[in-house]
């Protein structure tokens, strides 16, 4: 008998018990991703700041760690079992509190924000610009916002590679690069409330410690682990012959807000491990 096709709320539950799966894996990938837009954040002592699509914790624990005892730090996610392994990881951290919510309808008091962070979380809002106008209300009017986002599959070679191998990359879902179009992010933010768009690219090499390692991320998240969790009957046809070279790079963009007259400002920072891109994402 064929299996009836998972609805929505089907294939969230699958998504996110394979983060919770490989989540100290995927932690190792994308810290020093994420970092990148902590530090463009730049959270002083004290300050409150929202972490959207915060996952199983790893980058609200870092931001609470910026912000010390005196700050707090509210991380938000849709999916109750990585909230349920982040608040495991917070128990110690009274300044932390996690909240289950879909952060485009997030329902926090006007001005009340120093700073909003997201860690590859943004890309899949139905209305972007609603979501971003929310984010700028909760924002006080010297608030910061920082993300990072990923630019197009085909130059994300650790997601890119494995579909093309077996033939699968017209079955990728696309939804997490949908931000690499550098004029649509200007022009969203934009109309969002946020001045002087300024978008900057980097790449960065990556790892999960071991070729073994790799291999269980990319099969359980990512594009290729999406298209096999929802087709399990895939798996054998994208199994690798070969191994993967490591490090390979994640292309990503990150961005920073400042205060400008009276609205915010998106500048780049450039620093570490990151090769500035000149041209569109």
């Amino acid at each position: 008998m064929t299996k009836p096709a998972l609805d929505a709320s089907g294939k969230a539950a699958l998504a996110a018990q394979a983060w919770v799966e490989v989540g100290e894996l995927l932690d190792l990938q994308l810290s020093p991703l994420g970092m990148r837009a902590i530090d463009a954040l730049g959270p002083a002592l004290g300050d409150m700041v929202v972490d959207i699509g915060c996952g199983a914790g790893q980058s609200t624990l870092q931001l609470a760690g910026r912000v010390g005892a005196v700050g707090r730090v509210v991380g938000v996610d849709i999916a109750v079992p990585l909230l349920d392994l982040a608040r495991h990881q917070a128990a110690d951290l009274p300044q932390v509190s996690f909240l289950q919510a879909d952060a485009q309808c997030l329902d926090l008091p006007d001005q009340s924000a120093d700073g909003i962070y997201s860690r590859f979380g943004v890309m899949a809002f139905a209305d972007s610009q609603a979501a971003f106008g929310n984010f700028r209300r909760v924002l006080k009017p010297s608030g910061r916002l920082a993300f990072v986002c990923w630019r197009a599959l085909e130059a994300n070679e650790l997601d890119f590679m494995p579909l093309q191998a077996p033939g699968l990359e017209a079955m990728a879902d696309r939804t997490p690069f949908s931000f690499a179009d550098a004029e649509f992010l200007r022009t969203m933010l934009s109309a969002a409330g946020f001045d002087d768009v300024v978008v900057q690219a980097g790449n960065e090499a990556v790892s999960s410690g071991s070729l073994e390692a790799m291999a269980t991320v990319l099969f359980r998240v990512g594009p290729l682990g999406r298209i096999l969790r929802e087709n399990p009957g895939l798996k054998t046809e994208a199994e690798p012959s070969s191994g993967l070279p490591l490090p390979i790079t994640r292309n990503m963009a990150w961005l920073r807000c400042e205060p400008r007259h009276g609205s915010l400002r998106l500048v780049p920072v450039c620093e570490g491990r990151l090769r500035v891109v000149s041209g569109p994402l």
